[in-house]
């Protein structure tokens, strides 16, 4: 077979995938699709300089996973409070019988599938310098290691990332309470990481935050289709995406060639209003940035994943549940069922947005991780940051 026709075919292939995912192609507008190529990406390189989105940086560090991956991540400290609160439990360490200052919440974020740490740009600018945080990211993500698990033929498992985050854990937070706070797969993770480590979550963690996430029935979402539409994809899905991944440059050369189609996808599933184009073209990056191959081996974890019953472990900590009720990924359903077992959470269904709010209700989504944040602080009484409260009490910006 000719190069030319296996492009040919590649392409056709990934234009076939995003229809039947997105029922999306008659939503690109005409003029979009007849612009030159040159022109388009003149236009991207554009609002990529309009928007320093995904710039912020902070003290760079490795954990490696069980199975030898590297792990990114990055830690950003909080500024000194300025009244130091009294000790309390065993988040403390003394010298010779003396109490000495209660150490702080450390707040570690864990992105979604096909995304990196920098998909909480928004919150980490309006949180830098109120709180101690961590972001990093997921294996085969962002600037993680390709996962060796994976390279050698393994399958991608969420309670595998959920190793991988007390891997994170254990060398970005020795010790301290922590907040834990994930989107969308990165919420999973979270709930992988309660179900095999009980213990660790009674003695440090202090708050839960779960966006735009599930805790299973994942095989039933239509993503927006006709049911019968939903069906057809959900059979094919697996198969088309796993000869895709075994043809990673020729598909990756496609997606390339049908960016139009790519970029009416990633509007549709991301967000549920219109955003600013830079933002827009932030999304498109990030996603864009997940080889196809990774988006193969990670596809299939989705529907073994059932994690409700590991949420008890998580009952009675602050949290905080949240998600746009036009989110076509994880329906908003998905949280308020995750509310339901963690009665002491705060549930907040945003109107008119999609899968990434954060990026599409960032005053919102700060405002409320704020207060979360403030809450399991208090709860083990470690010391807050007056900008932290101004934040949290600031309803969106």
């Amino acid at each position: 077979m000719g190069d030319g026709v296996k492009w040919e075919r590649a392409g056709l292939v990934g234009a076939a995938i995003g229809v039947v995912a997105a029922g999306a192609a008659a939503g690109v507008a005409i003029e979009r699709v007849t612009v030159g190529r040159g022109v388009r990406r003149k236009a991207q390189l554009a609002l990529d300089a309009a928007g320093p989105y995904g710039s912020l940086r902070g003290r760079a560090g490795t954990a490696t996973a069980e199975d030898g991956t590297e792990l990114y991540f990055e830690t950003e400290d909080a500024a000194a409070p300025q009244e130091p609160e009294p000790p309390r439990r065993g988040w403390l360490r003394g010298r010779r019988g003396a109490a000495a200052a209660p150490l702080p919440v450390t707040v570690v974020f864990s992105h979604g599938y096909c995304l990196n740490q920098d998909s909480w740009h928004f919150q980490r600018a309006a949180l830098r310098g109120t709180v101690r945080a961590v972001y990093w990211d997921q294996r085969s993500h962002g600037r993680s290691e390709r996962g060796r698990d994976q390279a050698a033929g393994g399958p991608a498992t969420i309670d595998q990332l959920g190793r991988d985050l007390r891997a994170v854990l254990d060398a970005a937070v020795p010790e301290g309470p922590v907040v834990l706070v994930g989107h969308s797969m990165g919420g999973m993770t979270v709930m992988a990481f309660a179900d095999q480590y009980p213990d660790y979550v009674r003695e440090r963690v202090a708050g839960v935050g779960f966006v735009s996430t599930s805790s299973g029935k994942l095989a039933a979402v239509t993503l927006g289709l006709p049911a019968v539409g939903a069906r057809a994809f959900r059979a094919v899905a697996p198969g088309l995406l796993k000869i895709m991944g075994s043809q990673a440059d020729l598909v990756e050369r496609a997606r390339r060639a049908t960016a139009e189609l790519f970029a009416g996808i990633v509007k549709r599933y991301s967000f549920g209003s219109d955003v600013d184009p830079a933002v827009g073209r932030f999304a498109e990056r990030l996603i864009e940035s997940t080889p196809i191959d990774v988006v193969a081996e990670f596809y299939p974890a989705f529907t073994d994943h059932e994690k409700g019953d590991a949420l008890a472990v998580l009952d009675g900590l602050p949290g905080l549940v949240l998600a746009g009720d036009k989110d076509l990924l994880t329906p908003s359903e998905h949280s308020t069922e995750i509310a339901e077992k963690l009665p002491d959470a705060e549930l907040v269904i945003v109107p008119g947005a999609g899968h990434l709010v954060m990026f599409e209700r960032p005053g919102l989504v700060n405002c409320a991780l704020a207060l979360l944040i403030a809450q399991a602080a208090d709860s083990v009484q470690a010391p807050v940051a007056e900008g932290l409260r101004e934040l949290a009490t600031s309803g969106e910006a």
